[in-house]
């Protein structure tokens, strides 16, 4: 403390890995004192190099995409895969499923990481590299760290809020035995680096390329420094057996030449160094924001790499907790509320990447081992409101990328492929319906009466937005209990929706509260809503009615 009764900082962030530089980027730019602690001097070596489109709105908001497209990272546009069916390798490519950003990148992630670092230093942070974080707590009154500098000396630093960004050492949530492992993953990893071989034959030389092998899957990625970063993922407890009786070295390499695919790119190349074991692979935790504190990135939940999801949950969170953090301190009745939502989208993000893995690792059918056989999906598993929440996640999406690319090339349950296709198969027919129905536009609305699903309700909660969440309307349905922002429009529309009532007394009640020159350039908005809302399935009918 600086003095009696006074903070160091308004917000303490633990670790500068691409979460804590991200939060500390959009703290510092809202004004708040931030500090941010880090064990290593950077750059320092990191797994984890292959990102995803979706980071890249999120790099461009943190302000670093041209420093990022400028250090000669090998553009990625999509991966290759041997899993499933076939044999043979398959490629998916970026540019079909997201046309904005068709191609992420293979990061050296000292590299990059510096790179987001810097950026948060430029940005305001006050950023201590070597300086270890021994212990953590929050509470009401604030966050108090203990923290051990370079020089091994230990002092105390007090913040209004503290951001654990510490990744898998996980400070707080360790403290607070709120880290729940995975049961389905339990997965371990054994990674090294390669100089030399080959690439994927073109127009896939840039793509990371996944293997499935008997007792697990490898990954190899190229880099633009030359070297490969390589990596076997097996069952934890099998591997540290045969780790034990190997050696991590022998493990590894005997591996790595179990994929045919993946050996024959590594010919004639180098290890450059002795491999790295990575154990505790999958987990969450069970409170991710509370008093005077939030967990972010790898710190708060980590989830099994095969979808390369790690540095965009990281990111994404980083930015998120920042908006939670500005809100709790500026409104605690408002920061209390967006705790839950913080909580809410992060685990949603999760939960999106878990079950996308848990279907992939089900549905390869080509291999029978003890790895696949303990990983398929049951009957019972296709039941769990995580299945049910992805099967939402995926419907309408364009027949290409993650998720259609293993109902093409893998083998998930049938009954899993038909609820994907019913979900999509009934938006599609609601859609079309509507197209008929109303084809001529607002004339033809204005006699049918709406009527929303069975429990459909708008409820203020916390929207984010510019950096912070604010008080906003959300529509909660049976099938998305946690709700979906919407615009003020929207919310109208929705809020004079009663089951008895039609479009034309709708607008009837508009008029009451909108000059008829407002009314007029919001007809064709209420029109796209009300088909939105439709298709969606939060109007569940429209029913003919009076003519108004």
């Amino acid at each position: 403390m600086t003095a009696e009764g006074t903070f160091d900082a308004d917000v303490l962030v633990v670790g500068g890995g691409p979460a804590g530089s991200a939060a500390a980027t959009m703290l510092a730019r809202k004004g708040w004192r931030v500090r941010l602690y880090e064990r290593d001097r950077f750059p320092r070596e990191h797994v984890g190099e292959s990102l995803l489109p979706a980071s890249m709105p999120v790099l461009a908001e943190l302000g670093v995409l041209p420093a990022i497209e400028a250090a000669g990272f090998l553009p990625k546009y999509g991966a290759t895969m041997v899993w499933g069916r076939d044999p043979d390798p398959w490629s998916w490519s970026f540019r079909e499923s997201n046309p904005r950003y068709p191609h992420a990148f293979q990061v050296v992630r000292s590299q990059f990481d510096d790179i987001l670092l810097r950026n948060a230093a430029a940005n305001g942070a006050d950023v201590r590299e070597g300086c270890r974080v021994l212990e953590a707590d929050a509470g009401p009154s604030g966050a108090t760290l203990s923290v051990e500098d370079a020089e091994g000396r230990r002092q105390t630093a007090r913040a209004r809020f503290v951001v654990d960004a510490s990744g898998q050492a996980g400070l707080i949530g360790r403290a607070r035995s709120l880290r729940e492992p995975d049961p389905f993953f339990r997965n371990l990893a054994v990674y090294g680096y390669y100089s030399g071989g080959s690439r994927l034959p073109e127009p896939d030389a840039n793509n990371i390329l996944i293997e499935s092998i008997e007792d697990g899957w490898l990954w190899a990625i190229p880099l633009h420094t030359g070297l490969v970063s390589t990596g076997v993922v097996v069952d934890s407890a099998a591997g540290r057996k045969r780790i034990n009786d190997r050696g991590p070295e022998a493990f590894f390499r005997e591996r790595v030449a179990s994929g045919p695919h993946t050996s024959a790119l590594l010919e004639g190349a180098t290890l450059t160094a002795p491999p790295t074991i990575v154990r505790d692979w999958s987990y969450s935790s069970s409170e991710l924001a509370g008093e005077g504190f939030v967990l972010a990135g790898d710190a708060a939940c980590f989830v099994d790499p095969l979808f390369s999801s790690g540095v965009h949950l990281a990111l994404s969170s980083g930015v998120l907790a920042a908006a939670y953090v500005t809100s709790a301190l500026r409104d605690p009745e408002l920061g209390k509320a967006a705790a839950a939502v913080y909580a809410e989208q992060y685990r949603q993000q999760y939960d999106h990447f878990r079950e996308l893995a848990r279907l992939f690792y089900g549905s390869n059918r080509t291999v029978d081992s003890y790895f696949w056989e303990t990983r398929r999906i049951t009957g019972a598993d296709e039941s769990t409101p995580a299945r049910l929440a992805f099967v939402r996640a995926v419907a309408g999406q364009p027949p290409v990328g993650y998720e259609r690319a293993v109902l093409a090339h893998g083998e998930a349950p049938r009954s899993f492929t038909e609820a994907v296709r019913a979900v999509e198969r009934s938006r599609g027919e609601r859609a079309a319906a509507f197209d008929e129905r109303f084809g001529e536009g607002l004339p033809r609305l204005l006699s049918v009466i709406p009527s929303l699903v069975p429990q459909a309700r708008l409820e203020r909660k916390p929207v984010v937005g510019e950096g912070e969440f604010a008080w906003g309307q959300v529509i909660a349905t049976p099938e998305r209990a946690e709700g979906a922002p919407v615009s003020d429009l929207v919310a109208l529309v929705v809020a004079q929706i009663d089951g008895r009532r039609t479009i034309g007394d709708l607008f009837d009640r508009l008029a009451d509260r909108l000059s008829p020159e407002a009314l007029d350039q919001l007809r064709p908005g209420i029109v796209q809503a009300l088909r939105l809302l439709y298709v969606e399935g939060v109007i569940e009918r429209f029913e003919e009615g009076a003519a108004s």
